[in-house]
Protein backbone atom coordinates (compact mmCIF):
# COMPACT_ATOMS: atom_id res chain seq x y z
CA UNK A 1 0.00 0.00 0.00
CA UNK A 2 1.48 3.47 -1.26
CA UNK A 3 1.19 6.25 1.54
CA UNK A 4 2.09 9.91 1.20
CA UNK A 5 4.05 11.36 4.38
CA UNK A 6 5.22 14.28 5.73
CA UNK A 7 8.23 13.99 4.61
CA UNK A 8 8.64 17.04 8.05
CA UNK A 9 6.45 18.02 10.96
CA UNK A 10 8.10 20.90 11.18
CA UNK A 11 5.39 23.61 12.38
CA UNK A 12 3.19 21.01 13.59
CA UNK A 13 2.55 20.18 17.56
CA UNK A 14 2.30 16.73 19.03
CA UNK A 15 0.90 15.34 22.32
CA UNK A 16 1.89 12.20 23.54
CA UNK A 17 0.65 10.35 26.40
CA UNK A 18 2.53 8.21 28.50
CA UNK A 19 5.65 9.91 27.10
CA UNK A 20 8.03 9.44 30.22
CA UNK A 21 9.32 6.18 29.47
CA UNK A 22 9.32 2.69 26.83
CA UNK A 23 7.30 3.38 23.40
CA UNK A 24 6.10 6.55 24.70
CA UNK A 25 9.34 8.59 25.13
CA UNK A 26 10.72 6.88 21.80
CA UNK A 27 7.42 8.47 19.80
CA UNK A 28 8.10 11.53 21.21
CA UNK A 29 12.19 11.53 20.81
CA UNK A 30 11.45 10.73 16.37
CA UNK A 31 8.69 13.41 16.26
CA UNK A 32 10.78 15.91 17.48
CA UNK A 33 13.55 14.70 15.52
CA UNK A 34 10.86 14.83 12.36
CA UNK A 35 10.18 19.07 13.62
CA UNK A 36 7.28 19.22 15.55
CA UNK A 37 6.60 20.28 18.70
CA UNK A 38 6.18 17.33 21.31
CA UNK A 39 4.46 17.72 24.60
CA UNK A 40 4.88 14.76 25.79
CA UNK A 41 2.63 13.81 29.23
CA UNK A 42 3.44 12.12 31.95
CA UNK A 43 1.67 11.99 35.50
CA UNK A 44 5.24 13.64 37.07
CA UNK A 45 6.59 16.10 34.26
CA UNK A 46 10.14 15.79 35.58
CA UNK A 47 10.32 12.10 34.54
CA UNK A 48 10.50 13.16 31.03
CA UNK A 49 13.69 13.04 29.26
CA UNK A 50 13.99 16.41 27.22
CA UNK A 51 16.80 15.56 24.40
CA UNK A 52 15.49 17.95 22.29
CA UNK A 53 14.27 21.62 22.67
CA UNK A 54 10.94 21.06 20.84
CA UNK A 55 9.95 18.70 23.92
CA UNK A 56 7.99 20.03 26.36
CA UNK A 57 6.90 18.16 29.28
CA UNK A 58 3.45 18.64 30.70
CA UNK A 59 1.91 16.89 33.40
CA UNK A 60 -1.18 13.82 32.27
CA UNK A 61 -2.89 11.86 34.01
CA UNK A 62 -5.26 10.40 31.45
CA UNK A 63 -7.17 8.95 34.41
CA UNK A 64 -8.09 12.40 35.71
CA UNK A 65 -10.42 14.68 33.62
CA UNK A 66 -9.18 17.41 34.85
CA UNK A 67 -5.69 16.98 34.55
CA UNK A 68 -6.80 16.28 30.85
CA UNK A 69 -8.24 19.86 30.31
CA UNK A 70 -5.49 21.35 31.78
CA UNK A 71 -3.11 19.50 29.58
CA UNK A 72 -5.44 20.82 26.58
CA UNK A 73 -5.97 23.98 27.69
CA UNK A 74 -2.15 24.74 28.21
CA UNK A 75 -1.55 23.64 24.42
CA UNK A 76 -4.76 25.86 23.47
CA UNK A 77 -3.12 29.02 25.42
CA UNK A 78 0.54 27.76 23.38
CA UNK A 79 0.01 26.79 20.02
CA UNK A 80 -2.26 27.50 17.21
CA UNK A 81 -3.90 23.69 17.21
CA UNK A 82 -2.75 19.99 17.60
CA UNK A 83 -1.75 18.18 14.71
CA UNK A 84 -0.87 14.59 16.37
CA UNK A 85 -2.18 13.03 20.06
CA UNK A 86 -0.24 9.39 20.49
CA UNK A 87 -2.63 8.06 23.02
CA UNK A 88 0.11 5.67 24.23
CA UNK A 89 -0.40 6.19 28.05
CA UNK A 90 -1.26 2.16 29.23
CA UNK A 91 -1.58 -0.32 32.14
CA UNK A 92 -1.14 -4.38 31.85
CA UNK A 93 -3.43 -5.05 35.24
CA UNK A 94 -3.31 -8.54 36.40
CA UNK A 95 -3.27 -11.91 35.64
CA UNK A 96 -5.97 -14.26 36.14
CA UNK A 97 -9.30 -15.36 36.06
CA UNK A 98 -12.55 -12.53 36.27
CA UNK A 99 -13.15 -13.92 39.93
CA UNK A 100 -9.80 -13.46 40.73
CA UNK A 101 -9.05 -9.83 39.97
CA UNK A 102 -10.11 -6.78 42.07
CA UNK A 103 -12.62 -4.12 41.23
CA UNK A 104 -9.99 -1.84 41.67
CA UNK A 105 -7.73 -3.63 39.20
CA UNK A 106 -10.81 -3.62 36.51
CA UNK A 107 -11.71 -0.24 36.81
CA UNK A 108 -7.81 1.25 36.89
CA UNK A 109 -6.74 -0.99 33.42
CA UNK A 110 -10.11 0.47 31.56
CA UNK A 111 -9.96 3.99 33.09
CA UNK A 112 -5.95 3.88 31.92
CA UNK A 113 -6.24 2.19 28.54
CA UNK A 114 -9.95 3.03 26.98
CA UNK A 115 -11.85 5.95 29.09
CA UNK A 116 -8.71 8.14 29.36
CA UNK A 117 -7.52 8.26 25.19
CA UNK A 118 -11.25 8.37 24.55
CA UNK A 119 -12.39 11.40 27.22
CA UNK A 120 -8.72 12.92 26.05
CA UNK A 121 -9.41 12.63 22.45
CA UNK A 122 -12.96 14.22 23.29
CA UNK A 123 -11.04 17.17 24.99
CA UNK A 124 -8.38 17.34 22.12
CA UNK A 125 -11.35 17.24 19.34
CA UNK A 126 -11.39 21.71 18.81
CA UNK A 127 -7.85 21.49 18.35
CA UNK A 128 -7.43 18.92 16.57
CA UNK A 129 -10.48 19.94 13.88
CA UNK A 130 -8.98 23.29 13.74
CA UNK A 131 -5.92 21.38 11.49
CA UNK A 132 -6.16 19.83 7.99
CA UNK A 133 -5.63 16.35 8.30
CA UNK A 134 -5.12 15.73 11.59
CA UNK A 135 -3.72 12.48 12.74
CA UNK A 136 -5.13 10.69 16.14
CA UNK A 137 -2.59 7.43 16.86
CA UNK A 138 -4.07 5.12 19.01
CA UNK A 139 -1.33 2.41 20.80
CA UNK A 140 -3.22 -0.67 20.84
CA UNK A 141 -2.26 -4.47 21.17
CA UNK A 142 -2.52 -7.89 19.40
CA UNK A 143 -4.30 -8.87 22.72
CA UNK A 144 -7.24 -6.82 21.80
CA UNK A 145 -8.24 -8.64 18.14
CA UNK A 146 -11.14 -10.84 18.23
CA UNK A 147 -8.99 -12.61 14.26
CA UNK A 148 -6.21 -14.76 15.21
CA UNK A 149 -6.14 -16.10 18.67
CA UNK A 150 -8.89 -14.28 20.15
CA UNK A 151 -8.74 -11.40 23.23
CA UNK A 152 -6.09 -12.15 25.58
CA UNK A 153 -7.96 -13.95 28.26
CA UNK A 154 -5.29 -14.23 30.51
CA UNK A 155 -4.87 -10.64 31.07
CA UNK A 156 -8.98 -9.94 30.39
CA UNK A 157 -9.24 -5.96 31.17
CA UNK A 158 -6.41 -5.44 29.30
CA UNK A 159 -7.58 -7.06 26.32
CA UNK A 160 -10.74 -6.17 26.31
CA UNK A 161 -9.39 -2.28 26.63
CA UNK A 162 -7.16 -2.70 23.79
CA UNK A 163 -10.42 -4.90 21.77
CA UNK A 164 -12.72 -1.36 22.77
CA UNK A 165 -10.01 1.06 21.73
CA UNK A 166 -9.71 -0.22 18.60
CA UNK A 167 -13.28 -0.38 18.11
CA UNK A 168 -13.28 3.12 19.24
CA UNK A 169 -10.92 3.86 16.48
CA UNK A 170 -13.09 2.67 13.35
CA UNK A 171 -15.90 4.87 15.02
CA UNK A 172 -14.02 7.90 15.67
CA UNK A 173 -12.99 7.98 12.49
CA UNK A 174 -16.70 6.97 10.51
CA UNK A 175 -17.37 9.57 12.65
CA UNK A 176 -14.79 12.19 11.78
CA UNK A 177 -13.68 11.56 8.35
CA UNK A 178 -11.56 15.30 8.31
CA UNK A 179 -9.32 13.74 10.80
CA UNK A 180 -7.08 10.36 10.49
CA UNK A 181 -7.73 7.63 13.19
CA UNK A 182 -5.72 4.73 13.42
CA UNK A 183 -4.81 2.08 16.12
CA UNK A 184 -1.16 -0.11 15.87
CA UNK A 185 -0.10 -2.81 17.26
CA UNK A 186 3.55 -2.24 18.38
CA UNK A 187 4.09 -6.05 19.41
CA UNK A 188 5.63 -7.15 21.88
CA UNK A 189 8.31 -5.02 23.35
CA UNK A 190 11.53 -4.25 25.22
CA UNK A 191 9.95 -2.24 28.18
CA UNK A 192 8.97 -2.14 31.52
CA UNK A 193 5.44 -3.54 30.90
CA UNK A 194 7.05 -5.76 28.15
CA UNK A 195 9.74 -7.16 30.12
CA UNK A 196 13.03 -8.16 29.20
CA UNK A 197 12.44 -11.10 27.55
CA UNK A 198 10.65 -9.00 24.38
CA UNK A 199 11.83 -9.94 21.21
CA UNK A 200 11.24 -6.77 19.95
CA UNK A 201 13.14 -3.50 20.62
CA UNK A 202 11.69 -0.18 21.97
CA UNK A 203 13.04 1.41 18.98
CA UNK A 204 11.12 -1.21 16.47
CA UNK A 205 7.75 -0.62 18.39
CA UNK A 206 7.66 2.98 17.65
CA UNK A 207 8.57 2.54 14.02
CA UNK A 208 4.84 2.29 12.67
CA UNK A 209 3.63 4.72 15.42
CA UNK A 210 5.60 7.48 14.78
CA UNK A 211 4.71 6.41 10.92
CA UNK A 212 1.07 6.95 11.55
CA UNK A 213 1.67 10.10 12.86
CA UNK A 214 3.20 11.19 9.55
CA UNK A 215 0.68 10.07 7.50
CA UNK A 216 -0.74 13.24 4.81
CA UNK A 217 -4.62 14.00 4.10
CA UNK A 218 -5.44 11.54 1.79
CA UNK A 219 -4.15 8.30 3.85
CA UNK A 220 -6.59 5.78 5.17
CA UNK A 221 -8.24 5.82 8.72
CA UNK A 222 -9.88 3.46 10.85
CA UNK A 223 -7.83 0.78 10.48
CA UNK A 224 -5.39 -1.33 12.86
CA UNK A 225 -1.91 -1.85 11.97
CA UNK A 226 1.24 -3.58 12.60
CA UNK A 227 4.81 -2.89 10.91
CA UNK A 228 2.91 -0.66 8.88
CA UNK A 229 0.87 -3.39 7.59
CA UNK A 230 -3.08 -3.39 7.99
CA UNK A 231 -4.23 -6.24 10.46
CA UNK A 232 -7.85 -7.47 11.29
CA UNK A 233 -8.75 -7.13 14.22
Amino acid sequence: MDIDLHETLTGQVALVTGANRGIGAEITNRLAEHGATVYAGARDPDDVTVSKPAIIPIRLDVTDESSIRTTIETIADEQDGLDILVNNAGVYGSTGKLGMLSIADIYGTLRTNLHGPIVLTRHALPLLTEQTGARIVNVSSGSGQFSGGGIDAGHLPYGVSKAGLNAFTDALASQYPGLLANAVCPGWVRTEMGGSGAPRSVEKGAETPVWLARFEQSSPSGRLWRDKSVVEW
